[in-house]
């Protein structure tokens, strides 16, 4: 995106916020497009290209949970979700449906803009210096497509998030991963005491890999330790 602004879709009932984050983000370089609502919304997805959505939760009309899973039926942009409520809840929520971040109400535009940073530089990282394929037990991820591809069935599109958090565990298979390098790499920043977003990120993406119940195969947890990918990595070119 070096050569094209990256445009931002920012989607908040609060005027003043639209307008703060139009004129802060288009000042850093961006191109900013703006919505009250759902159906502004999908009004802009429709007929632009959006490279990232910042998403208020508490609208009136569909909320944004309802929008961001509209949003995840057909696209994997990333979403940073804002709350205006300190209860974990909103955050925890918002993760499980799909978004990549969250930041709570009252934030500075400087903190959202680098949030959207860090975003945009994840999802626009392609590794061409390794092969396209990574395969792992019953799975071959395509890094390029960001799609996870089973020996039967459908491709599973992955967020961003989900696939930040898999690349890191394919990159260091069977190694204990702790939470603050977790959430280093899928957040950018350090987890924080009771902050459940770890734990979501990785039984989200458990959930992916259909690694779920009381002894999961793949990714185990290490107790007092954090996570750990128990697998044998291969890497292709095609």
């Amino acid at each position: 995106m070096s050569d094209v602004k990256a445009s931002i879709l920012v989607v908040d009932d609060d005027l003043a916020i639209r307008e703060l984050l139009h004129e802060h983000l288009s000042r850093v370089g961006y191109s900013v497009m703006t919505a009250a609502e759902g159906d502004g919304m999908r009004q802009v997805l429709a007929g632009s290209r959006v490279d990232l959505i910042v998403l208020d939760v508490m609208m009136p009309g569909d909320d944004g949970f309802t929008l961001c899973r509209e949003i995840r039926e057909h696209s994997q942009v990333p979403i940073i979700m804002l709350t205006a409520s300190s209860d974990e809840t909103d955050r925890v929520v918002g993760l499980e449906i799909g978004a990549d971040d969250y930041l709570a109400k009252p934030f500075s535009a400087r903190e959202l803009q680098a949030r959207v940073k860090a975003l945009l530089r994840r999802s626009s990282f392609k590794r061409t210096d390794n092969p396209r394929f990574v395969l792992f037990d019953r799975w071959r991820l395509d890094t390029l497509a960001h799609e996870l591809i089973p020996e039967q069935g459908n491709p599973i599109p992955l967020s961003g998030a989900d696939f930040a958090l898999l690349q890191l565990f394919l990159s260091h298979p069977n190694e204990v991963l702790d939470r603050d390098t977790i959430s280093g790499v899928t957040r950018g920043r350090e987890s924080m005491p009771l902050d459940r977003v770890v734990d979501v990120a990785v039984s989200r993406l458990r959930q992916r890999l259909g690694d779920q119940g009381r002894n999961p195969r793949l990714i185990k947890t290490v107790r007092g330790a954090g996570y750990l990918l128990a697998a044998t990595v291969t890497h292709v070119a095609e």
